[in-house]
């Protein structure tokens, strides 16, 4: 997708039309496919992507209700971060709560699309949020990922290294944390010969070339690596490009589960819970006893996150605040302040951010949040 600019003048009040797709290419912006969990089902889940879009509709999960509020308000494109759909249908008939949402979206020509783990892994998504709601500071990733980080070294001319290094970057290489532009060169002797059906760019056919070259690296993120690709083919004065592509095993900050930060002033563990539940409007807070003093550094993570008790406990945090704790989960906390605040609780902010988030790229349509109450747990 283009820059904001193309965005502003593609929906300019003369030229009102906007499709699935570039509705798509917005959230692909804000939380890459690339990212989500393989064993997820995310992106365009009903609908087509050449479809005009008359409204958005955001919402935590896509039920029939939900399709009913859509139909109601105009809106053909629900915008969920569940998928409804998650394994796979043998049939479409009615009677499952599934099948009855999938079939009223059909009939009705309502895209739904799911955008759940993808949010989850990146840096701002669901887990900021929920601690930027409990008035956290300096976030960090709590679980960063791994083998991420892609490096690309190819050899370039002298005099062609600028041109190759500009298009890399304008196609997204070179982003390290707050830095772009990062690359590394380093001088060597190139050496090639081209056979009869070759048509070189420097010397003859059959003809062995030796000429000074720069060995160009820069990192990439791998959602990027068919433009990056392109890019380097494009810019590159030789007929056949040589470069070398591996995976780096450093961990990234900006793509990873949960949040990690710090409260604005220490509170007691008493304090923290009653905090803690007004905050995410818990019936119920299901925690461990703390033997902490007091709560600083508090750890975070939207939904089921009982697999990184042992990473907020490496983080040093005196609480970490989840959903779907299960009995045995609460003899990992040590001395750590372990809390199950619900998991429609623990992500229920991330309507408030993809509604942000789309009202600005889309400031001349109507971007909703769902009314309908869609948290299947009730307290008696």
């Amino acid at each position: 997708m283009g820059s904001k600019v193309a965005l502003n003048f593609i929906f300019s009040p003369l030229k009102r039309v906007m499709k699935v797709k570039h509705v798509i290419d917005a959230l692909e912006e804000l939380a890459p496919q690339h990212y989500a969990e393989s064993f997820d089902n995310t992106g365009l889940l009903t609908g087509a992507a050449s479809m005009e879009v008359t409204g958005i509709l955001i919402t935590l999960d896509c039920l029939e209700t939900i399709v009913d509020e859509a139909i109601e308000k105009n809106c053909n494109l629900i915008v969920a971060f569940h998928p409804i759909i998650f394994s796979g249908l043998k049939h479409l008939r009615p009677g499952d709560y599934v099948q009855d949402t999938v079939i009223k979206a059909i009939k009705n020509d309502i895209a739904i699309f799911a955008i759940h783990t993808a949010l989850d892994l990146v840096k701002g998504g669901v887990s900021y949020r929920m601690g930027q709601a409990l008035g956290l500071e300096k976030l960090q990733t709590l679980v960063p990922k791994k083998n991420i980080i892609k490096k690309l070294v190819t050899y370039v001319p002298t005099n062609a290294v600028m041109k190759v290094e500009q298009a890399l970057f304008a196609a997204g290489a070179g982003r390290l944390g707050a830095y772009t532009n990062c690359s590394f060169t380093h001088a060597g002797t190139g050496s090639f010969m081209g056979d009869s059906t070759s048509n070189p760019s420097i010397g003859r056919k059959e003809e062995h070339v030796r000429l000074e070259e720069q060995a160009l690296v820069v990192t990439f993120l791998p959602h990027l690596e068919h433009k990056i690709v392109t890019a380097l083919h494009d810019a590159h004065p030789y007929e056949t490009v040589s470069y070398e592509m591996t995976t780096l095993e450093n961990a990234y900050q900006n793509i990873g589960m949960g949040a990690v930060g710090t409260l604005p002033e220490p509170l007691t563990a008493q304090d923290f819970l009653a905090l803690t539940k007004q905050v995410y409007g818990s019936k119920v807070v299901r925690h461990s006893l703390s033997r902490k003093q007091t709560i600083s550094k508090v750890a975070v993570l939207g939904g089921s996150g009982a697999f990184a008790i042992k990473n907020a406990l490496q983080a040093g945090a005196d609480a970490y605040l989840t959903a779907d704790l299960k009995y045995h989960d609460f003899f990992q906390a040590n001395s750590m302040l372990l809390c199950d605040v619900g998991h429609y609780e623990s992500e229920q902010f991330t309507k408030d951010l993809l509604h942000d988030f789309l009202s600005k790229k889309f400031s001349n349509f109507a971007v909703l949040c769902a009314q309908v109450q869609t948290n299947p747990v009730n307290y008696f």
